[in-house]
């Protein structure tokens, strides 16, 4: 059975009935299985993760995007995190014996069925991208949605799909296939969001830091506490025990300590494996042949 991850982000993240609303759609789409839902009110965005046939997984998304454009409104939309559209991004990872191929051309499908049945344009970025400026996603949203109809004006920056304009109230979408990605935030005992932005910009890959690693530095209002936000593209190549010592060492400078850190939606067991067998210093660790649950689920000796 073919199965993809789907992981959308709405930028709605503190009205329950509207989150909840999205969420249903998926829910009520047979071949979807919801797995993970969280929302912040500072970043005023929620992340959905589901898996599904891609057929169900391009249906729930498009039914998705319906209703994420009727009920936000981008117009009014506040929040700490980048973001141009109702709909911010769906990416799609392949999850069971489906490739990356596959899941090029399922972005692309949905992405069209957006467009003509949403009226959302789009565009596509990671593996799905058309041109090599829009494999980041970063590059995609920069001038977010206050910035996107004079962008999209430019000449390189046509959507993928639909026309050179966004919607009025759900503005642009971006879509593609990628790499599993581990979303990463890093907690710190300051309230100085200097201190975090200029950490971020240390670390990021666009900063000369960390190859498979974005950052952006920004301030947890209902905490009053300045927090390094982080996506981990390639977990393998960037892991996190990179950033956090990184981080811990940087914030060092300042008097800074890490009080804490979050995982954003859901991420693969070996990049938290990679964690404990680093903090443990597990000598000849075998994950396959020590954690209990790869032999439970039948994988202990699987290559």
């Amino acid at each position: 059975m073919k199965l993809v991850e789907c992981i959308p982000n709405f930028s709605e993240g503190r009205d329950q009935e509207k989150i909840n609303a999205i969420v249903a759609e998926a829910q009520g789409t047979p071949g979807c299985t919801v797995l993970d839902l969280q929302s912040d009110s500072t970043h005023n965005r929620c992340v959905l993760t589901f898996v599904g046939a891609p057929d169900a997984v391009e249906e729930a998304c498009v039914k998705m995007a319906k209703k994420a454009a009727e009920l936000i409104d981008m117009r009014t939309h506040q929040g700490a995190h980048p973001r141009m559209g109702a709909v911010d991004v769906i990416p799609f990872v392949p999850a069971m014996d489906i490739s990356m191929e596959e899941c090029v051309a399922l972005s692309k499908r949905t992405a069209e069925r957006i467009w003509k049945e949403a009226g959302i344009p789009s565009f596509l970025y990671e593996d799905s991208a058309t041109r090599p400026e829009r494999r980041n996603l970063a590059d995609c949203r920069r001038g977010e949605f206050e910035g996107m109809p004079e962008k999209l004006l430019q000449e390189d920056w046509a959507p993928d799909y639909g026309e050179r304009a966004i919607h009025p109230t759900a503005g642009i979408t971006a879509i593609g296939a990628r790499f599993p990605l581990v979303a990463f935030n890093v907690n710190l005992d300051t309230d100085d969001v200097s201190v975090a932005k200029t950490i971020a910009r240390t670390i990021r890959a666009s900063g000369g830091g960390f190859r498979s690693c974005k950052a952006i530095g920004l301030k947890l209002e209902d905490r009053n506490i300045a927090q390094v936000s982080m996506n981990l593209v390639n977990y393998e190549d960037t892991s996190i025990v990179m950033v956090f010592e990184m981080i811990r060492a940087l914030a060092e400078r300042w008097g800074v300590r890490i009080i804490g850190s979050e995982l954003v939606g859901l991420a693969p067991a070996k990049a938290l494996l990679d964690c404990a067998e680093y903090y443990l210093k597990l000598e000849g660790f075998d994950a396959r042949r020590q954690i209990m649950e790869y032999h439970l689920i039948g994988l202990g000796t699987e290559e």
